[in-house]
This record gives structure tokens, C-alpha cells and sequence, in this order.
């Protein structure tokens, strides 16, 4: 898990630990007759257009991050690639509709459902009997049971990222026939349609050795519309083929080339014509929109000295006309180099206008966590505070309302707006009032104008005094603390009628503009140590931890900014618990009684006497939020199990150990004839409606999606 997007089943999400108080927590939403899961904030956008209007053939080369490491989901080292090729190419019982909800896939199932509940569930799954493997052979019970045996946490044999639901089932086998599958579970588990979804062949599932490296670096057998080609790690590519066993509508592309391609790298090969469909940034998808324009080649505002005034050109002419010769030669060759990157800009621009931005928001959110485990934040007062400074729908704001999305804060941890498991739980926290926030604070007993103890003088962080962070870019972001008396100085009080040049004695904080000055406690001020990563794709979270700071300063609050680098930020800082404030985003998933669990359970002492948190890294978690997630999980009426998830997200809430901000941006550049693609939101695509417009066809004017097929 990363700040970036993910994949929302293809990685682990994580858990909290420090008890939280015994919390008055209001009327829940849900209890009432309306249902408040509510509408996906913004739908699909991916100019959908009907099969007949789509040429048959042709390639579509699209931008992923990374060749990934493993082609097997269920390993640790997967990623959003591994889940892209799975989708593509292997089964998958269940899919996400547009309002990310599971439905049945109807390509492999016929139907799936639960048969018997005592003495235990039973799930009975009937095949589509024209399912079957690359090589021929049909889909069955066989590839069940050796998924289940491989995922099921007793053989430790098999390298396995996760093993939820899968350690529930007591055993599998044939039904009547061939085409019937029943799986009998140990203990009840609400969330069975999270599994086999995907579905390795027994090749891949049947040893520990084919599970651990048979389905690394290839995928010899496959049951989708595509197949995998090729793997080719040395050029960045995976080239995915048309199956040609598949026996649903048949794709529409001959290939799909997922190419290796920085993000600060998308548009000069969009541009460059490389690239049809790629993932892009904020700022390339204005280069994007201005180009699409009517007559707008380029922009007096974008490309290479786009930033220069006018009086900075008329300096720049001066000096390159002047009498000093080597200076003029300098500011000649300058402007020349600076002339042919404007050429090449306005080039690039040009070729632009033949892609489209297309925008929705992805199936997960942006938090701010706060760590419990150590420091001020594990007084769950001071947590509570930060909490109630921030201004969440402005947060929203300045993310999305520039790209023209709706700027709705997030109202749940364990869910989105249009899943069946939300609802706007923030209520049991409170919004943003700074006299509350002041208030829990004192209570705490954080006290504005303390004395603040003098601290030893350190040498500097840098190459001589030792390094302050990745970059050796530690700094302050509105720290209040300069107007204490510290450090040997004296502080001048402002003059306010009292006689000239009065100096307060060491120590002693303003008698005056009492509100400006920090908090502090037992000598100490209240600055936390916020820790982003330093990338230039990160831009967005260092905007956003920057109005934050400045929300936590008017209630006293310190922030000390320290920017890691991207490849250290999750594993060497918030993985491991160094950081007070951090900015990152988790997945939100169709099953949280399942996926979000070990996100905020209780972390519990191990064995070597060390902290288990599995993956929480707020360190933030309850007793009671365990146990309505176990409930949850156990309990196969599905409105019970709904109401059971809102109460623990109520909870959490409560405990403030992260605060949902807003849904993250989906935006993708896609060449403007290509058609069921872009933009999915919370739905899986449909890989074998992809394609290219034929010559003069125009696409629908609603969203396309495989129709509903009820469980």
C-alpha cells in the first residue's frame, strides 16, 4: 500500500492500536428505513459505444507503472499490474458493478448461492458449462479445492499474502455434476463471494513450488478473453493476446500492450504516440484539455518559459545585446535552447489534441493518520483535537474541485459513497470547531503561553551534523513555537502603553496576543512531526498537508514537516511507526468485514514481546471494534452484517486514530476514437469490450457496462 492507487483486493489494507475511551456514539446512520449507502459521487467514465460499432483487431498500449514481480495476486510482492493481467485473463466468480457492489460473473457462473446455513453454510456454485482452461480442460471443483488448500493458512509450504475466508472453509467438492461446486465452511462467513476471485488453475495452486514461482514470471494457463503472451521485463511490457478457447463475446482488441511508463514521463508519449490509454496527473490532464480546444495548438500559459514576465524577456534581450560579450553569448545560447524546447512544446501540444481526459474518482481515499503508539497522540483528547481543527470539505475542495469532481468529504473508513456498506458515520467524531478542539486540548492539559524548556544546541542536520530525513528536508510549517522565550533569548513584549524597551523575563511567555502563542506541556510545546514523501507525484498530498498545518495551527498546534523519499515513505516511516502525521490512501473494497479487519483491529503483543499490528499503522484500535468486525464477518444476514460494519466505522471514528478526507482522483488520458475504457470508478472493466471506433462510427451517449446478472 502506497499513497498511490492500488488495486483494491490485490493489497493487504491495515490496523490500529491504542484503547480508545468508553465514547457516547449517536444514533447510527442505517437504523432507520433509508438507506444510506446513498449514489457513487461520480460514475464511469469511459465512452461507452455498442460492439458493432467497435473494429475488430488493432492494439491498445497502456500505461502501467511497473512489469510487476509476480503474476499471482496472492502474493505479497503483487500490485495493481498483477490485478490488471488477472482481470484479464483468469476467472473471477464475482465482479464489481458500477456502484461497486459484487455481481455474479455470468461468463463462469451460471449461479452461486447459499443452500444450507445448519448445521453449517453451504455455498453451491453451478458453472457455466462452456467454461473452460486455456488448454481445454473444464473449469471444476478440482480448481477450487486446490486454490482453497493452497490459500487456507495450514500448509506453510505456500508463500501466501493473505488467507482470509479461505481459512473459514472446512471442505470442497463435486456437486450433482461436473458443473456444480460445493464449498462447506467451518464457521458462517458473510463475505463468500470474495472468493475465487481470481481463479488459478489447479496447475498453479496444486504444490507449494508451482504456487511460489510456476505463476511469477508467466501464466501458461489462462480462462479470460486474453491470454498472456509475453513478459518481456528488459523492455517493460506485457503483451496480452485474444484467447481464442474463450467462449464469451469475443475481444474486440487482437492485443493489449501494458507498457512500462513513469507519470512524469505520460504525456510526452501520449504526445509522442506510444501510448492510447495512460493513468495521468493533474497537471498533465490541463495540457490535455487546453489542447483539445478548438485552435489551441499551445497556451501562453503552459511550455517552456511559460513563467517568464514580460520584463524578464526584455532583460533576457538586453543582456544577449549588450557589450559585456560573454554574458550576451550565455543569454544567446540560453534563448536558443529555450526557443527549441517552446518548438517542441507546442509540437507535443499539437499532437495532444488527439486524447481526452476522462475523470471519475477511484474506489479509495485519502486519510490523514495519526499515530497512537507514541508522543501527544496517544492522549486520544489531543487525537480528537486534530480531528475537530480540520476543515474537511475545504481539504475536499482544493483536491477536486479544480478537476471539476464533486468535492464531498469521505463519511466512513469502511466504505464509499454507493457501496452497499456506507454510510456517514463522521457524526460520532464532529466536524470542524475550533473552540472544541481548544477545549479537548486544555483538558489534556495543554496550556497556551507554558513555559518551554531550552534545548541543548545540536549540531546541524546535514552532511557534518547527520542526516534530518531522506532529503535533509526537515522544516517547519507554521510552528508558533519562535514567539516563546527560548534558546538563551529574551522575548520582547509589543509595546502596548508600557515603558519603552520592558523586556519579560526568560520563559515567560506574551502577556499579549495570548492566542498566537503554542501549547505546551510539562516544558514541551505541541509540535508534531508530519512525514510526506518527496516525489514530484506527490505534489497533492504535500498541497493538502499544508492547509492542514495551517487548520492545526489556529488551535496551537505545531506541525514539523519532514519529506522522505517515495521509496522509503510507507515501508522505513509509516509502516514502522515513524511518524506523528501522514498523509496516505487505502482501498475501499466490497467486503470490509473481511479486507478491513486487519486495518483497525487491537494490535496485541507477540510472542518476542514485540507489537503485532499486522497493518495498522495508526497503532489505534478497540476491543469493540474487534468484536462487531468478527460479528460482522460470522453473520450471513446481509442487512444484520451491514448495520453490525457501520457501528464498528462508528467507532472508529470515535477513537480519531485517521480521518477520511476525500476519494482520490481517477483521470486518464485515452486517444479519443477508443472506446469502454477510461475511467471505470468502482467497476471492474470489461476488457473484451475494448476497442477502437470503426472509421466514422460514433460512440453511445451512456455508460456501457455488461448488464446486471443477479446472484
Amino acid at each position: 500500500m502506497s499513497q498511490h492507487g492500488v488495486g483494491p483486493r490485490a493489497v493487504t489494507r491495515s490496523v490500529a492500536f491504542l484503547t480508545a475511551g468508553v465514547l457516547a456514539v449517536p444514533a447510527l446512520a442505517g437504523c432507520g428505513s433509508e438507506d444510506p449507502s446513498g449514489k457513487p459521487l461520480a460514475g464511469q467514465d469511459i465512452q461507452p459505444a455498442p460492439r458493432d460499432r467497435i473494429t475488430d483487431g488493432g492494439t491498445l498500449r497502456w500505461a502501467v507503472d511497473s512489469v510487476p514481480d509476480t503474476l499471482n495476486t496472492f502474493q505479497s510482492d503483487a500490485d495493481a499490474t498483477t490485478t490488471r493481467v488477472a482481470q484479464a485473463v483468469l476467472p473471477s466468480m464475482f465482479r464489481m458493478d458500477a456502484s461497486g457492489r459484487p455481481e455474479r460473473n455470468a461468463d463462469y457462473l451460471e449461479s452461486a448461492k447459499v443452500v444450507d446455513t445448519e448445521p453449517k453454510q453451504v455455498v453451491l456454485y453451478k458453472l457455466n458449462q462452456q467454461a473452460v482452461w486455456s488448454d481445454g480442460r473444464e473449469i471444476g471443483a478440482a480448481d477450487f479445492a486446490a486454490q482453497w488448500r493452497a490459500l487456507s493458512g495450514k500448509d506453510t509450504a505456500y508463500w501466501t499474502a493473505r488467507n482470509a475466508g479461505y481459512d473459514r472453509i472446512q471442505k470442497i467438492e463435486r456437486g450433482d455434476n461436473a458443473l456444480e461446486v460445493r464449498v462447506t465452511f467451518s464457521r458462517p462467513y458473510a463475505d463468500w463471494r470474495s472468493l475465487f476471485s481470481p481463479l488459478y488453475p489447479k496447475d498453479v495452486m496444486g504444490t507449494p513450488d508451482s504456487f511460489n514461482d510456476g505463476a511469477r514470471k508467466k501464466l501458461k494457463v489462462t480462462a479470460g478473453p486474453f491470454t498472456v503472451k509475453k513478459t518481456d521485463r528488459e523492455d517493460g511490457e506485457i503483451t496480452l493476446a485474444r484467447n481464442p478457447r474463450w467462449w464469451g463475446e469475443p475481444a474486440k482488441l487482437s492485443e493489449i500492450v501494458l507498457r512500462t511508463v513513469p507519470r512524469d514521463k505520460r504525456a510526452s508519449e501520449l504526445a509522442a504516440g506510444t501510448l492510447d490509454l495512460a493513468e495521468i496527473d493533474p497537471a498533465a490532464a490541463r495540457r490535455i484539455t487546453v489542447a483539445a480546444r478548438p485552435h489551441a495548438s499551445g497556451s501562453p500559459l503552459m511550455g517552456p518559459g511559460a513563467d517568464r514576465s514580460a520584463a524578464d524577456s526584455l532583460e533576457s534581450w538586453a543582456v544577449a545585446n549588450g557589450s559585456d560579450e560573454d554574458a550576451a553569448e550565455g543569454e544567446t545560447v540560453a534563448r536558443k535552447k529555450l526557443r527549441k524546447a517552446a518548438v517542441r512544446s507546442a509540437r507535443q501540444q499539437q499532437a495532444l489534441g488527439g486524447f481526452e481526459v476522462r475523470k471519475s474518482l477511484e474506489p479509495a481515499y485519502t486519510q490523514l493518520a495519526l499515530n497512537g503508539a507514541e508522543g501527544p497522540l496517544t492522549d486520544e483528547r489531543v487525537r480528537r483535537a486534530v480531528a475537530r481543527a480540520l476543515d474537511r470539505k475545504e481539504l475536499a475542495q482544493v483536491v477536486l474541485k479544480p478537476l471539476g469532481l464533486p468535492a464531498v468529504p469521505v463519511g466512513s473508513h469502511l466504505a464509499l459513497s454507493g457501496q452497499a456498506h456506507y454510510a456517514d458515520n463522521s457524526g460520532a467524531l464532529g466536524g470542524q470547531d475550533t473552540k472544541e478542539a481548544q477545549a479537548l486540548l486544555a483538558d489534556a492539559g495543554w496550556v497556551r503561553g507554558g513555559p518551554v524548556k531550552e534545548k541543548k544546541k545540536e549540531k546541524a542536520a546535514g552532511p557534518e551534523g547527520g542526516k534530518a530525513d531522506d532529503t535533509g528536508e526537515d522544516n517547519k510549517a507554521h510552528d508558533p513555537v519562535d514567539h516563546l522565550a527560548q534558546d538563551g533569548k529574551q522575548y520582547k513584549a509589543p509595546h502596548q502603553g508600557g515603558a519603552p524597551g520592558a523586556y519579560a523575563p526568560r520563559g515567560t511567555a506574551a502577556p499579549a496576543n495570548q492566542e498566537a502563542a503554542p501549547l505546551a506541556k510539562n516544558g514541551k510545546p505541541l509540535t508534531l512531526r508530519f512525514v510526506l514523501p518527496s516525489g514530484p507525484g506527490s505534489q497533492t498530498l504535500r498541497t493538502v498537508a499544508d492547509r492542514i498545518s495551517r487548520m492545526l495551527e489556529r488551535v496551537g498546534i505545531g506541525t514539523e514537516i519532514s519529506k522522505v523519499s517515495d521509496e522509503s515513505y510507507f515501508k522505513d516511516h509509516i509502516a514502522s511507526g515513524q511518524y506523528d502525521l501522514a498523509l496516505y490512501s487505502w482501498p475501499a473494497t466490497a467486503f470490509p468485514a473481511t479486507d478491513a479487519r486487519p486495518v483497525y483491529a487491537k494490535p496485541v503483543p507477540a510472542a518476542d514481546g514485540s507489537l503485532n499490528v499486522e497493518q495498522n499503522y495508526t497503532r489505534v484500535g478497540t476491543d469493540q471494534v474487534d468484536q462487531l468486525f468478527d460479528e460482522a464477518v460470522a453473520t450471513l444476514d446481509e442487512s444484520e452484517s451491514r448495520s453490525l460494519i457501520r457501528k464498528a466505522d462508528s467507532r472508529i471514528w470515535a477513537a480519531a486514530g485517521s480521518i477520511p478526507l476525500f476519494q482520490r482522483p481517477q483521470l486518464l488520458a485515452a486517444r479519443k476514437n477508443l472506446v469502454n475504457t477510461g475511467a471505470f470508478g468502482f467497476g471492474t472493466p470489461v476488457y473484451e469490450d475494448m476497442g477502437f471506433l470503426k472509421k466514422g462510427a460514433k460512440p453511445a451517449s451512456g455508460p456501457s457496462a455488461k448488464g446486471s446478472a443477479a446472484p
